[in-house]
């Protein structure tokens, strides 16, 4: 049996025969996956030897507890090295963690840079004290979906897996059910740059001590996108010690405000995502030096902030019936303000709006007066209007051009300034008659 078969076979990835238990190779996705493989069909995994993304699907892996796992020699060891995955999926399986203890060290002598796990669920307990000390090259690991015991009272295992998990640059918790995270258990993510949390149940209360003095000291990404966070400020005191945290996202909870906190957001920043929140109003206070602040498909009828530093602001699907004053950023490249209740872009603003690089607007209620469709006529002249134009523009109003595209209403200088223009012809033509008599 190959060495890459026992490693396999070690980590529980061989399953119960079913319809379908071969491996199937993409070449030019370099991805192989196996669906319930079985001893007897395990030739069909030498092909997989060959891709960068391996994924197994399904399997009773409960009966390979007992299989015996002895120290691996020179030439096994150099066979492991010598394989090129880097990414691996363990998906749709029941994991003893005692079989998972005993082989996770065989990855030390891979070149396997992430793990994944989707749809699987932990079983019992494992001995970890093997993996004393013991490094591996996973720098990223994924868990989406998944059914384990508590966190808490964890914390030996975390222990005993912390020279490795001390190197860890990427860690995510999905649709995990997760309510807390030990504060113990972020001091030793020592080197974590980026945390999903997504879709979870945390709560207000558990961020403070997840995020403890000492804990994710290098964390920069941190998703609470759909959770149970109710409380802008709560929110805001649970990350303030996270003083190198660059990129929040927040979606998808139902924040409010609490007028009585002062709590200031890491100086550190940059990008904010507060979509699917539910505002009615833009809560404060907002992140000093942000960059870049997502608002969108909320129910926000004015945004009045000023933020000297950023430069892509998302309002797109909310109840804004005017463009907000672009003179509050003034490093502004980006403006999104699709599906929104804007009638008319004003002329001042159409002239700042010039200066940006990305301007969408569809999709809202124009009124196609001579301002109204010149100014946005003017700003896709100058390449300014993205995604949309011309047909997500159209009129609202006045009625004779209901249904029209912006585009296509005609805004002449005969038309739209007919005095400025009849009154000097009529001028000149009685000049002319003058001369002529």
């Amino acid at each position: 049996m190959s060495v890459a078969v026992l490693l396999l076979l070690g980590l529980g990835l061989l399953g119960a025969e079913g319809r379908r238990n071969r491996c199937y190779f993409n070449r030019t996705q370099e991805r192989c996956v196996c669906y319930n493989l079985s001893e007897e069909t395990v030739d069909s995994i030498i092909q997989c030897l060959a891709a960068t993304v391996v994924e197994f699907r399904g399997g009773d892996v409960e009966k390979y507890i007992a299989f015996p796992i002895r120290k691996l020699d020179d030439s096994a060891i150099e066979a492991l090295g010598s394989l090129i995955i880097e990414k691996v999926i363990i998906a749709d399986v029941l994991v003893p963690e005692i079989l998972l203890a005993r082989v996770l060290r065989f990855f030390s002598y891979t070149h396997v840079k992430e793990l994944v796990f989707d749809s699987c669920v932990f079983q019992g307990s494992g001995d970890w004290h093997e993996m004393d000390g013991q490094s591996l090259p996973i720098l990223s690991l994924s868990f989406n979906n998944v059914t384990s015991a508590p966190l808490m009272g964890n914390e030996q295992a975390f222990s005993s897996l912390s020279t490795w998990l001390e190197t860890l640059q990427e860690l995510a918790v999905t649709s995990s059910h997760v309510t807390s995270l030990p504060c113990a258990i972020g001091k030793v993510f020592r080197a974590l740059h980026t945390l999903d949390l997504s879709q979870n149940s945390l709560e207000d209360g558990s961020l403070t001590p997840a995020f403890c003095q000492g804990a994710f000291p290098q964390l920069q990404v941190l998703s609470l996108q759909h959770n149970n966070l109710t409380s802008y400020h709560s929110v805001c005191e649970g990350v303030e010690l996270l003083q190198g945290l660059q990129n929040l996202n927040l979606s998808q909870n139902k924040l409010t405000a609490d007028p009585s906190s002062s709590c200031q957001w890491p100086a550190s920043l940059r990008i904010f995502n507060l979509s699917h929140t539910g505002l009615e109003e833009v809560l404060t206070p907002l992140p000093p030096n942000l960059e870049v602040l997502d608002l969108s498909h909320n129910h926000l009828r004015a945004v009045d902030v000023s933020l000297s530093s950023l430069k892509k602001l998302f309002l797109s699907q909310n109840l804004l019936q005017a463009v907000p004053s672009i003179r509050n950023y003034p490093l502004l490249d980006t403006l999104h303000l699709d599906n929104n209740s804007i009638s008319e872009l004003p002329r001042d603003e159409v002239t700042l709006l010039g200066r940006l690089q990305d301007v969408t607007a569809a999709n809202n209620p124009y009124n196609c007066s001579c301002s109204g469709a010149g100014g946005l006529q003017a700003l896709a002249a100058r390449g300014h209007l993205g995604q949309g134009w011309p047909q997500d523009y159209t009129c609202q109003s006045p009625p004779g051009y209901q249904g029209w595209r912006v585009a296509a209403v005609p805004v002449s200088a005969l038309r739209c300034h007919r005095a400025a223009v009849v009154a000097p012809l009529c001028v000149a033509l009685a000049l002319l008659g003058l001369a002529g008599a």
